[in-house]
């Protein structure tokens, strides 16, 4: 190898480095809380008083914080499970059969429809606030689960049928017309043909439904009254304000509470990408 490539070489690493140096800065940055949060879980408050950023030794570690975490969060975390799985299947479904027919049928006025949702993304939810609050409890919902699954799924209608719409649409036709010479009738070419070739961006849309369902608070935090009832961000701010002294059992809360969420990240990264990849080709 002649001296010419390895100079070219080192110059090219030499240039590297700020970038290098920079991305390792925003990964330590973003990591801090997590480290934190970790570290402080297992201590108690004398601990934390006296070394509240750096590990301690593993024998002194108060693993009663991560106990009395899991039992006290654990009927929360049920909760939230049950509203963001019921609120993620009944939205896809609604979507992805209501995409179908704005993609596939043509009807009067159905242009006026399809720009009446449009509008509906222009809409900050917030401002909507009074209004469903007095309409939640003219059905009697209020201080229920199905109120917030309810909100939930009207809300995910919206994104989920227009990103469904366009990409149905972009579907051979000739499927259709041979699933229909077949004697399919509609809900069989849903489930047959748009499901199937519509998996990736499904699981996308599955994902972002979960997540934001998971992180709802200001709904749940209005809504709801007995405490046996609260999701999960409702839960860890009271948690906080009832036991904002006890660093070690918040922090082993907080963490418990991360763990769902690591686990979707980890095991649906690549639907993730595959789903954003096929509706960018698809764009």
């Amino acid at each position: 190898m002649s001296a010419e490539p390895i100079r070219t070489l080192g110059s090219h690493k030499q240039r590297d480095w700020p970038k290098h140096m920079a991305i390792w800065a925003i990964l330590a940055i973003d990591l801090l809380p997590f480290y934190m949060m970790v570290q402080i879980s297992f201590k108690d408050n004398t601990t934390f008083n006296l070394n509240p950023w750096f590990p301690t030794n593993p024998l002194t570690w108060v693993w009663s914080n991560w106990t009395y975490g899991m039992e006290l969060i654990g009927p929360y975390i049920a909760n939230t499970v049950f509203v963001a799985v019921t609120t993620t299947t009944v939205t896809l479904f609604l979507a992805i059969m209501a995409a179908y027919f704005f993609a596939r049928y043509k009807m009067p006025f159905s242009s006026v429809l399809w720009s009446a949702f449009i509008v509906l993304m222009l809409m900050p939810a917030v401002a909507n606030i009074v209004p469903l609050f007095a309409l939640l409890k003219d059905l009697g919902l209020l201080n229920t689960l199905w109120a917030i699954i309810i909100v939930g799924v009207s809300v995910g209608q919206v994104f989920n049928l227009f990103v469904l719409r366009n990409f149905i649409e972009d579907l051979p036709k000739d499927l259709f017309e041979a699933a229909e010479m077949d004697g399919a009738n509609h809900f069989q070419q849903v489930m047959n043909i748009v499901i199937p070739m519509s998996g990736p961006i499904i699981g996308t849309l599955a994902i972002l439904a979960f997540l934001r369902t998971w992180n709802e608070f200001l709904l749940p935090l209005i809504i709801l009254r007995d405490q046996e009832l609260f999701t999960l961000g409702v839960g860890l701010i009271y948690l906080d304000g009832e036991y904002v002294k006890q660093w070690g059992k918040i922090m082993a809360a907080f963490f418990i509470a991360s763990i769902p969420l690591i686990i979707i990240f980890l095991f649906t990264m690549k639907l993730f990408v595959r789903g954003l990849s096929a509706g960018a080709i698809k764009g």
